[in-house]
């Protein structure tokens, strides 16, 4: 409640102090921005079930170089923080635990199954519940 309370008295504050052309312009630039430029890649591959039980996944190209290491999604689930510059050292210290769990070399390989994978799609995202809805529904 917290959050959607701050969301929406900032877009208000946005919409009353700037006018509508600018709440416009910042949703039309996220939406704009996550287009099917090759780097947008790691929002599909970070949280969609591409393998079943698999959750997330890194990333281990050259994009790494251009993102901020934004691909070392599973070590920075593990070691949230580390900083982004010494994540790919996580890997190197300890890739018994990396190296055999799935990932991706290739954004636009990512973009491309996602697009001509039937199995995978926007419910192939995975969402967890929030824990007091978890035990609301164990109660019942």
């Amino acid at each position: 409640m917290i959050n959607w309370c701050t969301q929406f008295t900032f877009n208000y504050l946005i919409i009353a102090h700037f006018g509508g052309k600018s709440f416009t312009y910042l949703i039309a630039g996220t939406l704009l921005g996550l287009g099917l430029h090759p780097c947008a890649g790691h929002f599909i591959a970070e949280h969609y079930e591409f393998t079943p039980g698999k959750e997330t996944y890194s990333y281990y190209g050259f994009c790494n170089r251009l993102n901020f290491n934004v691909g070392y999604h599973n070590e920075h689930h593990d070691f949230p923080r580390i900083p982004w510059s010494n994540l790919p050292k996580v890997r190197k210290i300890a890739p018994e635990f990396y190296d055999t769990l799935p990932h991706y070399t290739s954004y636009v390989a990512v973009m491309w199954r996602y697009i001509t994978d039937p199995t995978i799609g926007p419910a192939a995202r995975i969402k967890r519940s929030p824990k007091w809805m978890k035990d609301d529904k164990a109660k019942q």
